[in-house]
């Protein structure tokens, strides 16, 4: 089963920039579609970024020109990188992953914190 760990959130001023990153498990994972979602109070949980196996990446338009998703096969990481950071984007972020290519999620990391001030 894979396993994830999520590292990097924290603390940044609005349009300060902050990096996180998803480490996982498992010898397959080039293989793997990976999703950034977050959750806000109050709010429902939004996909923000994700990566498949071929390095296509989507974005929530909210992000877009400001959030850039990235993987690094030989490290078994992927990342978001995130720029000009607004309070709105306050969450708790997930990465999650597809290790099978069925369209489901098959791992979630346990979270980390983003807090962007004002």
């Amino acid at each position: 089963q894979v396993q994830l760990e999520e590292s990097g959130g924290g603390l940044a001023q609005a349009g300060g920039s902050l990096i996180l990153a998803c480490a996982a498990s498992g010898r397959t994972f080039m293989s793997y579609d990976i999703s950034w979602y977050r959750q806000a109070p109050g709010l429902r949980r939004e996909l923000v970024a994700s990566i498949n196996s071929a390095g296509t990446t989507y974005y929530v338009d909210s992000v877009k020109g400001r959030f850039t998703i990235s993987r690094d096969n030989a490290k078994n990481t992927a990342y978001l990188q995130m720029n000009a950071l607004k309070p709105e984007d306050t969450a708790v972020y997930n990465c999650a992953v597809d290790s099978y290519g069925t369209g489901s999620y098959d791992a979630w990391g346990q979270g980390t914190q983003v807090t962007v001030s004002s």
